[in-house]
């Protein structure tokens, strides 16, 4: 479980093909010491286990299920990814509940830069569009976001310069994917009406 906060974004090393699965080696950050092998982490928002520790970075395996469910299959050496590691149970919630358990990939269909902030205007599969409500949670590549204006087939989210600048979503342009993991609270409303 998470919280959408992303404790820090860091470097890419690398994606190999091995069989069955690709390796996803990620950079490890100094805040990150206290990791170990069989911790959870979000990655871009898709909740990873560390299957081996270097000491200048970590190791995830991701399955057919990950690559087809998620944008991690676009990632290459270099690029950035956004890290949170799992909550503790003491911690304050600074977010929502976070599963990293990616519903779809959305696209970015546009972006709007504003006094003080931008608005992001997304596209996900429609049949998720029940979960996404105005003032409702949603994550996108592990950021834990308010929903703003929710049209039929697209909705808006606004970012403050801050998260722009420490994570990487400021880097993104439209057409690009991210990560979408809808409301958790909305499934299980949602899911007890029928």
């Amino acid at each position: 479980m998470f919280t959408g906060i992303v404790e820090t974004t860091s470097q890419v090393l690398s994606l190999k093909k091995r069989e069955n699965l690709y390796v996803l080696s990620v950079k490890r950050p100094r805040s990150f010491r206290d990791v170990r092998i069989g911790d959870s982490i979000a990655v871009d928002g898709v909740c990873l286990t560390v299957t081996v520790i270097r000491p200048g970075g970590f190791q995830f395996d991701l399955m057919k299920e990950t690559l087809s469910a998620t944008s991690l299959n676009r990632l290459s050496a270099g690029g950035r990814v956004n890290l949170e590691r799992a909550m503790k149970a003491e911690a304050r919630i600074g977010g929502h509940f976070v599963t990293g358990h990616v519903d779809a990939v959305g696209t970015i269909t546009g972006i709007r830069t504003l006094p003080n902030y931008v608005e992001y205007r997304l596209k996900i599969p429609r049949d998720l569009m029940k979960y996404v409500v105005p003032k409702g949670s949603i994550t996108l590549d592990g950021i834990s976001l308010t929903v703003g204006e929710v049209r039929k087939d697209w909705f808006a989210v606004y970012f403050i310069p801050h998260t722009l600048s420490v994570t990487t979503i400021g880097e993104k342009k439209a057409g690009d994917p991210v990560n979408v993991e809808t409301d958790l609270l909305a499934k299980y409303i949602l899911k007890g009406k029928t």
